[in-house]
């Protein structure tokens, strides 16, 4: 009896020593519902890394900012009291700077030019930015390229942004670059749009087809302009408090399972994009399809010349040349 014991009893310490035995329960934030790109993402994510770590992990998605909003959830990161997230760029910039060099208008041509930019030399660089903020990059993922919805009037060209309440995510270089198109831009974080929309404190605001529809937007915008002003990777990120805790074999589990969940957000957004524009018309939105896409790129010029100096222009040159 007292050899049974003394085996149980060290099974019982090697269990709570182990980080291989013992199940790790890690949280997945981010502000979309669960029935989208991200929850795909998400989805795929907690997937993964279960089957890699035989259940030693578990990931608990979060969704529909039930952690808070982006930069909420970003700060928890650095802290420690949130674990992983996928997130827009936007709040990053004010974190990791060099993350607004993507942000430029009409910067990436298409989709298969970004995720070759990111997922190559140059994504990867960004992602190793990302460390002494307390956060550590494990993958793009994406939102897709985003256009405009409002609630006042069709937008075709620079001029029918006159005077517009756009909310815009909390990035100062698209701030001002609906600012110089003519637009009101309103930075917000995600968690209060919807209901800024439905009480008319903003008339619009700007995401690509997958938010649109994963939201129901139709619900409460009348108006969708294909802009296709901006292309919005999303990160797949960790607290680098919980990541400096993994061994480096369990590193590359937590990599290898970002990477599946940005393969899942692309494949949910290229099905959007390919679906979207039908269930926006069945809905009754009115889709703007003939945008002088040349007027708008001539428009926000201006937030080229005030922020390409400061956020590494270098980088931004070499997006270009990447795609010529």
């Amino acid at each position: 009896m007292t050899r049974l014991m003394t085996a149980a009893s060290v099974a019982a310490m090697l269990a709570s020593a182990s980080p291989l035995l013992a199940q790790t329960t890690m949280n997945l934030a981010f502000t979309p519902p669960a029935e989208s790109h991200y929850g795909d993402a998400g989805r795929a994510f907690a997937e993964r890394i279960a089957d890699l770590s035989d259940g030693a992990f578990e990931v608990s998605l979060r969704p529909a900012g039930a952690l808070g909003g982006e930069r909420d959830v970003i700060e928890g990161l650095q802290i420690g009291t949130v674990e992983l997230t996928i997130s827009s760029t936007g709040p990053i910039g004010n974190f990791v700077p060099e993350v607004y060099a993507l942000d430029f208008p009409f910067l990436f041509k298409d989709y298969d030019s970004a995720h070759q930019i990111l997922d190559g030399e140059i994504g990867q660089e960004l992602l190793a930015k990302f460390e002494p903020h307390g956060i550590i990059g494990l993958a793009w993922a994406e939102n897709g390229f985003r256009h405009i919805t409002n609630s006042i009037r069709p937008i075709r060209e620079p001029a029918d942004m006159a005077g517009l309440k756009l909310r815009t995510m909390e990035n100062e270089v698209h701030i001002a670059a609906f600012r110089a198109a003519g637009a009101a831009p309103t930075p917000m974080s995600w968690t209060e749009v919807l209901t800024s929309l439905q009480q008319g404190t903003i008339d619009g605001q700007e995401n690509p087809i997958p938010i649109v529809t994963a939201n129901n937007m139709w619900e409460i915008q009348k108006n969708i302009s294909l802009t296709g002003h901006v292309y919005s990777p999303a990160v797949v990120a960790m607290s680098k408090i919980h990541w400096d805790n993994l061994t480096e074999e369990q590193q590359g589990w937590f990599v290898e399972a970002a990477q599946a969940a940005a393969a899942a957000s692309r494949a949910t957004v290229a099905e959007n994009e390919a679906s979207g524009i039908a269930l926006m018309k069945e809905n009754g939105m009115d889709v703007v399809e003939d945008v002088d896409k040349a007027a708008f790129a001539a428009a926000v010029q201006p937030a080229y010349d005030e922020f390409a100096d400061r956020y590494a222009p270098e980088l931004i040159q070499r997006i270009k040349d990447a795609q010529k």
